[in-house]
């Protein structure tokens, strides 16, 4: 179970952030659901609620706009749905009509788009889609609000009277108009309109001469406006029949009235349904102004708010266009309390309230403007005791009214409660009060409860370093300009700036001197001390912060040179590559060279063959040490010449086959009788060499270079020995 004391609300201002929601409103009743937001007891309603205003926030920034929600109140016009034998004036039932038309949309539209739209959809699903309520109503009243001449027979036959009546007397009326115009008895404008009826504009001296009804004269006296006694019994007619018509109109009014009051349920749940979505909106709306998100929620204990803005602030130093100041805060089981200290006006106040209002804006199903990385658990109680508790009407002292606040803690605190408390202690003797507040602050640690209070007091800092699952953090003030920086900083207290602060706003030195011989002397050392720390850790983040930009350009520009260095290298690697290339066959070159020089010289073929085969098995033994992934790539290499060779052999095969082929049917040439010294080559090919010795059916052909053995029927002559 999920409580927040109205005190608490009150304290963090949680009612002027609903104020700021009920201005994003479009609809009355929207405006009072906004003002009776208050934290969830139930944690499902909690996380639904949070769902949808964040999927109607996506909806701003996706091509798929929620339609518009806007809608009239018809809350009078369900409670007089249940008075028997009563009817809705036409604009009500536009109303109506409206709202049904606006909700069936709505309904429709989350249907179609159920994957951005999941929890919206879900909670449409209960309610029933139809058109029989706008199609009743559209049966009976026309576009233009008028009750349509069809909407019963009864009334379709008055009206045909009515149209043909109204002819007769305009007839009747612009023949009497015609007469005594002629006769010089009407004033210049001849004609006018009083109490929707036409009148001749007779003058004064001849009004006794036209019969009819006198309705009125002009102010001067001089014109009589009379209806003339040819259209009066036409006129009482008319007067019947528009009797009759608004008879009749009634009666369908009450018809449709019957009708529409079967679906009262359905429009009580229409309305509720469009106040809701104009909630969830104008939620929507606050936090696209914020820049506000859904952080993670977790079931741990454990408090993680990052980059986080105090609502009210920001809006406010947005709209001057000055800077508002983040703040970073950390509770978990292993740090669940921490003593803010440090100057007055240095911001502790503000993050004290910043925590608790973000709290109990996301218990309440708003988003809340920190960073993605936030994470923040649920807390059954969340307890405050923030500015002045003056209490007039119960004659109650500051220090009264906050030990009475403190026994209230003392009942409801413990392992699920945040507590929030600003200047603890204070309003009383500081060792007395300060020995107290100690004391509370003692049971609320071991009551395992999680909590941020702000203090001077210099024993709540030396407990709050005593104490493992409590921390000291203070907020950081520039010595120099004597300015806070509005930044909070873990890890150890803050001095007051007591007289730092009080000379910066111009407090006579001579004073302050004066001041500072009456306090003791320890307590000044000790202030002192806490300030000189202070200010060495303000220069030591400067520091880091100096040292992180520099580091972050060396790596910049470290990256830019291993670059450079990995183009250049792989340049001079293939340079090497290819200059190696060049090398080996020069290499080769040279010694082929020296081979055939041997050769030429002392004709020892199989001393030329040796040395030739060994230079082979020299190179191939190189061969072997190529790498895998050089093999590989030469593999492939291979493979893809094979391939193009084995398409180019296939196709030459195929020629040849037919050239055979074409050559088996023509006579064949006679074979000349091959001798030693002939020059021959073998059949189908280009190399051409000396037959240099035959055996039978072998013969030995000398190419310069190596001799080569082969079959005699497959040389053929190119040229006989001389």
């Amino acid at each position: 179970m999920i409580t927040v004391t109205e005190k608490t609300l009150q304290d963090l201002e949680f009612q002027t952030v609903l104020t700021q929601i009920e201005a994003l409103t479009t609809t009355e009743l929207g405006r009072v659901a906004v003002a009776n937001i208050a934290p969830f007891s139930n944690k499902e309603l909690l996380f639904d609620s949070l769902a949808q205003t964040n999927e109607y926030l996506s909806s701003f920034e996706n091509e798929n706009r929620i339609p518009n929600h806007h809608f009239e109140a018809i809350t009078n016009e369900i409670k007089h749905l249940t008075i028997e034998n009563y009817f809705l004036e036409i604009d009500s039932f536009k109303k109506i009509k409206s709202l049904a038309v606006t909700t069936n949309d709505l309904l429709y539209f989350f249907k179609n788009f159920n994957e951005y739209y999941p929890t919206l959809l879900a909670s449409s699903n209960t309610i029933e889609f139809t058109k029989a309520i706008p199609m009743a109503i559209d049966n009976v009243i026309n576009r233009f609000g008028e009750i349509k001449d069809d909407a019963s027979t009864e009334l379709a036959i008055i009206r045909r009277q009515l149209k043909g009546l109204q002819g007769k007397i305009n007839q009747s009326f612009v023949t009497a108009l015609s007469h005594f115009n002629s006769l010089g008895y009407l004033d210049d404008i001849k004609e006018t309109v009083i109490e929707n009826r036409r009148v001749l504009a007779v003058t004064a001296m001849h009004r006794k001469k036209v019969k009819g009804s006198l309705l009125g004269n002009s102010k001067t006296g001089s014109i009589a406006y009379i209806e003339p006694q040819a259209t009066l019994q036409l006129t009482r007619e008319l007067q019947d029949l528009q009797y009759k018509e608004r008879e009749e109109v009634v009666k369908i009014l009450k018809q449709l009235t019957t009708v529409i009051a079967n679906f009262r349920p359905l429009l009580i749940q229409y309305q509720d349904y469009l106040t809701q979505i104009d909630v969830i909106a104008a939620k929507a709306n606050y936090a696209k102004q914020l820049n506000a998100i859904l952080p993670e929620i977790v079931e741990t204990r454990e408090l993680y708010i990052r980059d986080a803005y105090h609502p009210l602030l920001f809006l406010t130093n947005k709209e001057k266009q000055e800077k508002t100041h983040s703040q970073t805060i950390e509770l978990n089981t292993n740090n669940r309390i921490i003593v803010i200290s440090g100057p007055n006006a240095g911001g502790k106040s503000i993050t004290l309230k910043t925590i608790g209002l973000l709290q109990v804006m996301l218990q309440s199903g708003l988003l809340i403007p920190v960073h993605e990385r936030t994470k923040m658990c649920l807390f059954e109680k969340i307890l405050t005791d923030i500015g002045d508790n003056q209490s007039i009407e119960n004659h109650l002292s500051t220090y009264s009214y906050r030990l009475k606040n403190m026994n209230r803690f003392l009942k409801k605190c413990n392992d699920k409660t945040l507590f929030l408390i600003d200047e603890f202690g204070t309003g009383s003797d500081p060792e007395l009060g300060g020995a107290l507040a100690e004391a509370f602050l003692e049971v609320f640690y071991e009551r395992e409860a999680f909590g941020v209070i702000t203090t001077h007091y210099a024993n709540l800092k030396i407990l709050a370093d005593e104490l493992p699952e409590m921390t000291n953090a203070n907020m950081m003030f520039d010595n120099k300009t004597l300015e806070p920086t509005y930044q909070l900083a873990l890890g150890q207290p803050g001095s007051s700036f007591t007289f730092e602060v009080a000379q910066k706003n111009g407090i006579p030195y001579s004073l302050i001197n004066k001041a500072k011989k009456k306090v003791e002397r320890g307590k000044v050392r000790f202030d002192k001390t806490i300030a000189k720390l202070q200010k060495e850790r303000s220069k030591l983040e400067k520091t880091s912060k100096t040292l992180s930009t520099e580091e972050q350009k060396k790596r910049l520009e470290t990256e830019k040179l291993e670059k450079i260095n990995s183009r250049i290298q792989e340049k001079l690697e293939s340079y090497q590559q290819l200059y190696d290339a060049n090398q080996k066959i020069i290499s080769i070159g040279e010694r082929v060279d020296k081979l055939a020089e041997s050769y030429f010289n002392n004709k020892q073929k199989k001393k030329l063959i040796g040395e030739f085969l060994k230079l082979v098995e020299v190179e191939n033994s190189k061969r072997k040490k190529i790498t895998k992934k050089q093999k590989t790539i030469q593999q492939k290499k291979v493979a893809i010449v094979k391939k193009e060779v084995t398409e180019k052999v296939a196709v030459i095969r195929e020629k040849k086959q037919e050239e055979k082929k074409k050559a088996a049917l023509q006579p064949s040439k006679p074979k000349h009788k091959l001798k030693v010294g002939d020059r021959v080559r073998l059949i189908d090919s280009k190399a051409v060499g000396d037959l240099e010795k035959i055996e039978k059916t072998k013969a030995f052909v000398n190419y310069g270079i190596f001799t080569s053995e082969c079959k005699l029927d497959q040389l053929e002559l190119v040229q006989r020995k001389k």
